[in-house]
């Protein structure tokens, strides 16, 4: 099949194609859709060939060339970790440049020209940033990407996409100087720019501190963590729809990847309050995001506060397994990974299925507000069966994949909570009690979602209108939804790939996460869990009263009539339909200062009035310098102009005693 990373270069190659062959075709914007989507689906097919093998036999590949600089060799490492992220990057390429094949018509004269240019660039530099091995080059494909990502946030040009990109922006690159302050503390201390010398670098614990807490904040503010969440429910819905959903499912995750990267795999977790402090703030993002997305009546950014609520619930994982590699506990390190990455694989899958969803019925409605929806489950029924998937996959609903990751974060919590020191012991309760309240709290939010925008009445005209999306987009949405159900059912088989690249991670020997058709927390299980079975279960539960209804149902049917709705006895009216803000309007009384500290926490606001002052400064100080430096200047060298024009006689002879001055004074300066 091809040695995995000439694949991977292949995969490489195809994307920056597809993003240089919408420029030379620009003219054409209908060539130009398909040209880019055609190319990224092919190189989202080379990256998924490329890392599979990677990922079922455990190798890990390397390649190096010397550099144009000392400290810039070209290093890829194709390590079980890599290979697990661009494995999950391709899966939603694949998917989401099939549904743009048919969206982007949508984006016809309004810069669909140059949105497969960016998107290529854009997936081409997440994809060689999570295979690079070298400090410098990580930078350089951060900021490619980075930069992609803002130009699609900023596709719309109106004042609500520029305000989104320019705050994604700003927090962007605040993330990456402290990145970069971090990759040069340990570039100092190694000699080398190379990961693999950062990793054999001897720190002490302060040092290895500051360069931690350095690369979780600023990969933390790429992953939308809170309180660095701002941009994220700003820039999420303004993107394009297939955009969003590569945004919120794979972008932030390479946040993740950092934390990741820099604190376990080059700083090796030695310190537990590390894991300490990634589990609260995951903890913290996990109820406060959830909150946040109830009171949302604009369908993308509640999603892209579901992705806050998410990006929380995997920073659990990964906070309890560097404290289990910090306390040395094997199977507490293995079994959080596990649940970390697991999750991270899953929202990645749901997420961008809700996205893709939620494009779906604005290319149908023309609106994000869910008030103006309603109804479109009898009009768009391929849209809603997919979308009711992915809402109970969010919600963690058995047996589809993101009840099965938040089963195992809920495992590690447990083993936490009865093993360890006090604080371990304090904290995993804690945790597992915020967990749980996510978990309900997310139910309620996709009841609330599904409910208003795809049951009962239309609630505009255009929702009364709205007919199912193109094919290429059902198609894409229902591929989503297969490996929702794909990822959960088949957890026993999936469980030990991602256990293998936790062990390859932490340092431990291979564990056993499954047997047979369960999966178990560790090598002595003392729990359970089979999804085929409870799959099996499920079904028997809605077939067989079905069986049962049309072996027995007579001619009872026959007698019944349809009529118009009533409400105890009065005639339905539309204002009687539930509406969005009525709802959670219990929730967002009862939390009210939760709600409250959002605008605090939001650091748009700060960053709008330092915007502000700077202009106002810049207006006070353009004048003063016109005034106090400019014009005395300008006034001083028309005066000295005019003081010396009396040496221009306007006669030849007088020139010529200057012209013999000058040779005079040049003879004098050389001899001297």
């Amino acid at each position: 099949m091809g040695n995995p990373l000439e694949l991977l270069l292949i995969s490489l190659a195809i994307y920056v194609a597809g993003a240089i062959l919408p420029l030379l075709f620009s003219r054409s914007e209908q060539l130009v859709i398909k040209l880019s989507g055609i190319a990224s689906m092919i190189g989202g097919a080379f990256g998924l060939l490329a890392v599979i093998p990677v990922l079922l036999s455990g190798q890990i590949l390397t390649f190096a060339i010397a550099g144009p600089f000392s400290f810039a060799n070209f290093v890829v490492r194709l390590d079980g970790l890599a290979a697990f992220m661009v494995m999950v990057i391709s899966l939603l390429v694949v998917v989401t440049s099939l549904y743009s094949l048919s969206y982007v018509q949508e984006y016809i004269g309004k810069g669909a020209r140059y949105m497969g240019f960016f998107m290529n660039l854009f997936i081409a530099s997440m994809v060689a940033l999570v295979v690079v091995d070298n400090a410098f080059y990580f930078l350089v494909f951060f900021e490619m990407m980075s930069l992609a990502s803002y130009f699609l946030v900023i596709t719309e040009q109106d004042e609500e996409a520029v305000n989104a990109g320019l705050l994604y922006f700003l927090i962007a690159h605040a993330g990456s100087v402290l990145i970069m302050i971090a990759f040069f503390i340990l570039y100092k201390e190694s000699g080398s720019m190379d990961f693999d010398s950062f990793r054999q670098a001897t720190l002490s614990t302060p040092t290895a501190s500051v360069v931690f807490l350095l690369a979780f904040f600023g990969f933390g503010a790429k992953a939308g963590m809170i309180p660095l969440h701002g941009w994220l429910p700003r820039a999420h819905p303004a993107a394009p729809s297939h955009a969003s959903a590569l945004m919120s499912g794979v972008m932030v995750k390479i946040g993740i990847f950092g934390i990741i990267k820099v604190g376990i795999d080059i700083l090796g977790a030695t310190t537990a309050w590390w894991g300490l402090v990634v589990l609260a703030f995951g903890a913290v993002s996990a109820v406060l995001g959830v909150l946040y997305a109830l009171a949302e009546h604009d369908i993308k950014k509640l999603l892209a506060y579901h992705t806050v609520e998410n990006i929380g619930i995997i920073l659990m994982g990964v906070g309890v397994g560097m404290i289990g590699i910090a306390t040395q506990h094997p199977v507490l390190a293995v079994v959080g990974i596990l649940g970390g990455l697991y999750h991270l694989l899953n929202h990645a899958v749901f997420k961008g299925l809700l996205f893709l969803g939620a494009g779906s019925v604005m290319y149908r409605v023309h609106t994000k507000d869910m008030e103006l929806m309603g109804g479109l489950a009898k009009l768009m029924p391929y849209t809603a069966i997919t979308f009711l998937i992915g809402t109970m996959a969010i919600s963690a609903l058995p047996p589809l994949n993101g009840f099965v990751s938040e089963w195992f974060t809920y495992q590690a919590l447990f083993t936490m909570s009865h093993e360890g020191p006090f604080i371990m012991r304090i904290a995993g309760p804690i945790a597992i009690i915020m967990l749980a309240i996510t978990g309900a709290l997310a139910a309620l939010c996709f009841v609330k979602v599904y409910g208003i925008s795809f049951a009962g009445a239309a609630r505009s005209e255009k929702a009364a209108q709205a007919t199912e999306v193109p094919m290429p987009m059902v198609l894409a949405m229902v591929l989503l939804a297969i490996a929702c159900i794909a990822l959960g059912v088949g957890a026993p088989f999936v469980s030990p790939i991602i256990a293998n690249i936790s062990s390859e991670l932490t340092g431990q020997a291979a564990m056993s996460v499954a047997s047979g058709s369960v999966v178990y927390p560790g090598t002595s299980p003392q729990t359970v869990l089979s999804t085929p079975i409870i799959a099996l279960l499920l079904i028997g539960f809605f077939v067989l009263p079905l069986l049962i209804y049309a072996v027995f149902k007579g001619q009872r049917l026959a007698r019944r009539h349809k009529g118009n709705p009533w409400a105890c006895g009065y005639g339905y009216e539309d204002q009687m339909a539930v509406s969005a803000g009525g709802f959670t309007q219990p929730l967002r009384t009862m939390f009210a200062p939760l709600y409250r500290m959002r605008k605090t926490l939001d650091p748009s606001a700060a960053m709008a009035r330092g915007m502000k002052a700077t202009i106002n400064g810049a207006t006070r100080a353009e004048p003063w310098w016109e005034e106090k430096v400019v014009l005395p200047i300008a006034q001083g060298v028309l005066w000295l102009g005019k003081r010396i024009q009396w040496l221009q006689h306007g006669d030849f002879r007088v020139y010529c005693l200057y012209v013999v001055i000058a040779l005079t004074a040049l003879m004098l300066v050389t001899v001297m």
